[in-house]
């Protein structure tokens, strides 16, 4: 406590730097998953190659992933841009499938009547579908948040300074402090995200809330 106290700005900067890496990936790795999850569950023969080739981006090693980046993108090795894009592959890879099956929940009913009202495909997808496919979504929307978190810190082997730097910084002196306060803050962060995700959801479908006090 006394030594968290001593680098409360120090840490501050850090959380503020390991939020923005791992949001800002969740927004763009949600921007892209929820056209490619339209057209996995619009398009049956792409369901198969869209939700399993993303899926096994999840599977290439974050540090790995983080090294060929540079090269990929000509950035250099301590460019942030390489951990937003990096995380933002990984976002996509566990969003898809989601979208896919948020989408594949909605009743048929519900497209019918909507068609039948002359609702046309593009307004019917965000005016009907998506807002209903809105919790499952949130639901790997969650899951998403509480990994990016995680894998930033793997960003601290490269140097690339956030929370992850307390566990290389306590490791390298042989000093628990650091290394506590970074696991209190991560573990902090991510259920402030998860929060904020679940708080959204349930703005945005207020008819559940109805539902469970009828």
């Amino acid at each position: 406590m006394t030594w968290f106290l001593g680098h409360l700005s120090q840490v501050g900067g850090l959380l503020a730097t390991h939020t923005a890496l791992a949001v800002i990936p969740l927004l763009i790795g949600l921007l892209l998953a929820v056209p490619l999850g339209w057209l996995a569950h619009r398009y049956r023969w792409l369901t198969a190659p869209l939700v399993a080739g993303t899926g096994l981006l999840y599977t290439i090693p974050s540090l790995a992933l983080f090294v060929l980046m540079p090269l990929v993108l000509g950035t250099g090795i301590l460019d942030p841009i390489n951990v937003v894009i990096a995380l933002s592959v990984y976002t996509v890879a566990l969003l898809v499938r989601t979208v896919a099956d948020g989408l594949a929940s909605v009743p048929d009913e519900v497209v019918q009547a909507a068609t039948a009202m002359g609702v046309g495909p593009l307004r019917r997808f965000f005016t009907v579908e998506l807002p209903l496919a809105v919790p499952v979504i949130a639901a790997g929307l969650r899951v998403a948040a509480v990994s990016n978190v995680s894998v930033v810190s793997v960003a601290a082997l490269l140097g690339i300074s956030q929370l992850g730097s307390l566990f290389t910084d306590g490791f390298a002196r042989d000093f628990v402090d650091p290394i506590v306060v970074g696991i209190v803050a991560c573990m902090t962060l991510a259920l402030v995200l998860d929060l904020v995700i679940l708080v959204a959801s349930r703005v945005l479908t207020p008819w559940q809330q109805r539902g469970r006090t009828a």
